[in-house]
Order: C-alpha cells, then structure tokens, then sequence
C-alpha cells in the first residue's frame, strides 16, 4: 500500500522532537510523501527546511485563521515569494474559523482573500480550514473559483455534506482525517461513502486527532494507514484500491510535487 498524508503538522510539539523517527515509521507502513504544513509565518523557514531534507517531504507556506490578528500586514506579496521555492506546494493552512474565534473574523476574511490572491499568483493549490463559518467560506471560495485560478483542498473535513458538495462542485477535493473514525463522527462517515474517488484525499492532521485504534496517542503520519483502511472498508472498497486513488489524487492537485 502507498499512501500521502496530505496534512501533517511535523514541526509541532509531539513530533518535531523525533521528527526522523516520525518519518520512518510512516514509510515502514507504506506512507510514501508527507504535506508538512504551516500555520505561522514564522514557522515557513523550518517547515521548508524539513522538505529541503527529506525527499518524500513537501512544504506549505499560510497562517491559520486562530494567527489572523497577529499577522496584520500579511498580504498576498509575502506568501507569493515564500512559495518560490521547489518544495513549496501548497497555499496554508488558511480559511476561517468561527468557533473558537480566536482571532476577529474580519481580520480571518482579510487573511483568507491574501491567500487567495497568492493561491492565484503562483497557480498553488489552498488548503482551506473551516470551522462553524460554512457560509462565509462557500462565499469566498465560489467568488474566487468564478475568478478563475483558484482550487484547493477542505482539509480535515467535519462539515456538512452541503458544504462538501459545494466545494465538490467548485473543484475542490475533501479531505478525511482520523476523526471519520470516531463513535460519534455518523455524520461523517455518511458523507465518506459517497464522496468521489477522483475528489477524496487522506490525512493525519497529526500530532493532533489520532485515528482509531490510537485515540488517546499523539498523533503520527503513518496512522493515515487507519485511517484509509477505515474509509475503505466504510465505502465497502478495496484498501489497496483507495490508497492508489488517494495518492493520485494527492499529485494531481498539488501537481508541483514530482511523483517518483
């Protein structure tokens, strides 16, 4: 089985501490490319260098919407000449999140349409956060796609199966972290069966949400082999199957990684 985890958090605490470790138990269980993303601007330097040093790493540059208010001069130029780089593919982690409201949600939106801009600019897929702001991520992202030059991924997806099938019908693929695992995850997993093949994508979002059989572990990358095995057998696939598709998946979206 070759699998991406297409969202992992290998800087942060829990992992970055054995970080080469990390990464040779997920290649051990067939986890062939990581999408190490990053959520600070002060984090995109050490997120490039991790892809700069393992082959099978790639690198993100973004600020998550909880970093809005503390990254107010963040503008599309910045992200633009970050993502120069051969191992930068992807525009995040960005969006909107209304939940916690950790930063003003006027200050989110501004952050998000910068990262729009620079998603536009360099041709780079976005990697859209979403949480308790459905509308108002609908909105932006359909007015961006009606732009034209704008795609991307919803990751770690807990919404609505309207919210799914928005982004669905606007280009964007759907990402499924551990959490389709859970008890009380119903909703989800409905969703999972019918979610296309040609638009699905698996993820960790490690060192956060392990998958069953991990719950209570922190998170690593090669539980997405949990993860996908789950989503196989919930869509009444073939694992080996999924995980081809998945990876496919992956190097066509983020088309400026090399698929060796």
């Amino acid at each position: 089985m070759r699998l991406i985890d297409s969202h992992c958090h290998l800087n942060y605490e829990g992992l970055v501490e054995r970080q080469a470790e990390v990464l040779e138990n997920a290649r051990e269980r067939g986890i062939a490319g990581f999408l190490n993303i990053s959520t600070r601007q002060r984090e995109w330097s050490d997120i490039v260098a991790v892809a700069e040093r393992e082959p099978d790493v790639w690198a993100s540059v973004g600020v998550h919407p909880h970093e809005a208010d503390a990254h107010p001069d963040l503008g599309a130029t910045a992200l633009v000449e970050a993502a120069d780089h051969a191992r930068v593919i992807a525009i995040g982690e960005c969006g909107l999140d209304y939940f916690y409201d950790k930063s003003d949600r006027a200050a989110q939106r501004e952050r998000f349409q910068a990262h729009i801009d620079a998603a536009r600019q360099t041709g780079l897929p976005l990697v859209v956060h979403t949480r308790e702001a459905e509308d108002d991520t609908a909105d932006m992202l359909e007015a961006a796609v009606k732009q034209g030059g704008v795609t991307g991924v919803l990751h770690c997806f807990t919404g609505s199966a309207e919210l799914a099938r928005k982004g669905l019908d606007l280009g964007f693929y759907v990402s499924l972290s551990g959490i389709v695992t859970f008890k009380n995850a119903q909703d989800l997993q409905a969703t999972a069966k019918w979610l296309p093949a040609d638009q699905m994508l698996v993820e960790t979002d490690s060192p956060f949400l392990a998958p069953v059989p991990h719950r209570g572990q922190k998170c690593e990358p090669a539980f997405v082999a949990d993860t996908a095995s789950f989503v196989a057998q919930l869509r009444g696939e073939d694992a080996e199957e999924l995980a081809e598709a998945t990876t496919a998946n992956f190097f066509r979206l983020f088309n400026k990684a090399q698929e060796r």
